[in-house]
C-alpha cells in the first residue's frame, strides 16, 4: 500500500499537520522537528500527491516564462537562470516562445490560463506602449525587457543606456573614432535597439564625435548570420571604420567571422564589442568584449517579485534596473 502522510507523522512522532507544514516549506518549524519529519519521509519513501495538494490550495506550483525565442542565446540563458531561481521557491517553469510576433504575444496574454500556472514572466518584443492595458490580466505577472514602460505590473529591465555608454566610452578612450553600429531597427521608436543606438549616439556626441549615420546597418533578427550579413554590407560600401558596436553578442560573433574572412585583424584594424555576455563570448576567437546585463540578477529579481504577487502582495509596482558589468576581452584590447 502507498505510504500516507499519517504514516510519516506516526514514524516521526508528530501530527499530520506538522508533516504538511514541512512538506510545504512552512518557515516556523523547529529545525529538530523538520529533521525528524524529513528523516521519516526518506525512510518510508513518501511522495506527496501534488495533484491533491494543488486542488486544495488552488495553486499549481508552475509559472510560465514567455520569451521571443530560445535560438537566441540570451533568452535561452535567461530561461536557465529563471528555472534555477524558480526552483529555489519550489516552482516549475513552463516555457513558451512567441517569435517576437505581436499577435502571438497578445495571444500569450489573453490565453485563459485557468489552473495551469500561478504566474507569468513575460518578455515581449512585438508589443509597444499602446498595448499597456493588455498587461492587466488576472494572472500575476512580471514584465521583462524594454518594450513597455510604466505599466500596471512589476518590471525588471536591463541597463541598456549606461551599459551601452560604458562600452562606447571604452572604444572612444582607445582612440577609436569611426565606430560602426550593426543591429539597428529603422523606424523603431521604443525597444532595445532604439535605446542602445540612442545611447551610442549620445556618447559619441559627448566626445565631440559626429555620429556616422552611414556606418549604421540593420541586423535583421540579431542572429549570427545577420551579423555576418550586416558586416558584409558595411564592407561593401567601402566606408572606413576602426570599431564596430554590435547591439548584441550574436551579431558581434557574426561580424567577427565576416571581418576575419576578409583578412581584417581584430582588434588591430577593427575593434568589435557586443552586448549580453552570452557564454560563447568567453570562448570565441578572439574572445568578445561585451556588456553583461546580469541575467541571473534579472531572473532572481523577477521570480522573487512574482512569488510575492502570487502570495497576494498588492503594494505599489516596482521598476527595477539590473546592474551591468563591462567585460573587456581580446576583441578590443588584444591578447595580453
Amino acid at each position: 500500500m502507498a505510504v500516507t502522510m499519517r504514516d510519516v507523522a506516526r514514524e516521526a512522532g508528530v501530527s499530520p499537520k506538522t508533516v504538511s507544514n514541512v512538506m510545504n516549506g512552512y518557515p516556523y518549524i523547529r529545525e529538530e522537528t523538520r529533521t525528524k519529519v524529513l528523516a521519516a519521509i526518506d525512510a518510508l519513501g513518501y511522495r506527496m500527491n501534488i495533484s491533491a495538494r494543488n486542488l486544495k490550495s488552488g495553486r499549481t506550483g508552475i509559472i510560465a516564462l514567455a520569451v521571443p525565442e530560445l535560438s537566441n542565446p540570451y533568452f535561452a540563458e535567461l530561461a536557465d537562470a529563471a528555472i534555477e531561481a524558480a526552483g529555489e521557491h519550489g516552482l516549475t517553469v513552463m516555457i513558451e516562445t512567441t517569435g517576437a510576433d505581436r499577435d502571438r504575444e497578445l495571444t500569450a496574454l489573453a490565453r485563459p490560463r485557468g489552473h495551469l500556472v500561478d504566474g507569468l514572466l513575460y518578455s515581449p518584443l512585438g508589443l509597444g506602449p499602446e498595448d499597456v492595458d493588455q498587461l492587466r490580466t488576472p494572472t500575476p505577472m512580471v514584465l521583462l525587457g524594454e518594450r513597455i514602460f510604466h505599466g500596471p505590473v512589476d518590471h525588471v529591465m536591463i541597463d541598456n543606456v549606461d551599459g551601452t555608454k560604458a562600452v562606447v566610452r571604452h572604444l572612444l578612450d582607445q582612440g577609436r573614432r569611426k565606430i560602426a553600429v550593426i543591429g539597428i531597427r529603422p523606424g523603431e521608436a521604443v525597444g532595445t535597439a532604439a535605446i542602445r543606438y540612442g545611447a551610442y549616439a549620445e556618447t559619441l556626441a559627448e566626445y565631440g564625435v559626429t555620429v556616422p549615420t552611414d556606418l549604421a546597418v540593420s541586423g535583421g533578427k540579431w542572429h549570427r548570420s545577420s551579423g555576418a550579413d550586416a558586416m558584409e554590407e558595411l564592407l561593401a560600401t567601402g566606408q572606413k571604420f576602426d570599431a564596430v558596436l554590435a547591439l548584441n553578442d550574436t551579431l558581434a560573433l557574426g561580424a567577427v567571422r565576416a571581418l576575419t574572412a576578409h583578412g581584417i585583424r581584430i582588434p588591430d584594424d577593427v575593434a568589435v564589442a557586443g552586448f549580453d555576455n552570452i557564454d560563447e563570448a568567453s570562448f570565441s576567437s578572439p574572445t568578445l568584449t561585451t556588456v553583461d546585463p546580469n541575467r541571473v540578477h534579472i531572473a532572481r529579481t523577477a521570480v522573487d517579485l512574482l512569488v510575492k504577487r502570487m502570495a497576494g502582495d498588492d503594494s505599489e509596482h516596482h521598476e527595477i534596473i539590473a546592474p551591468y558589468q563591462l567585460h573587456l576581452r581580446e576583441s578590443t584590447v588584444g591578447v595580453d
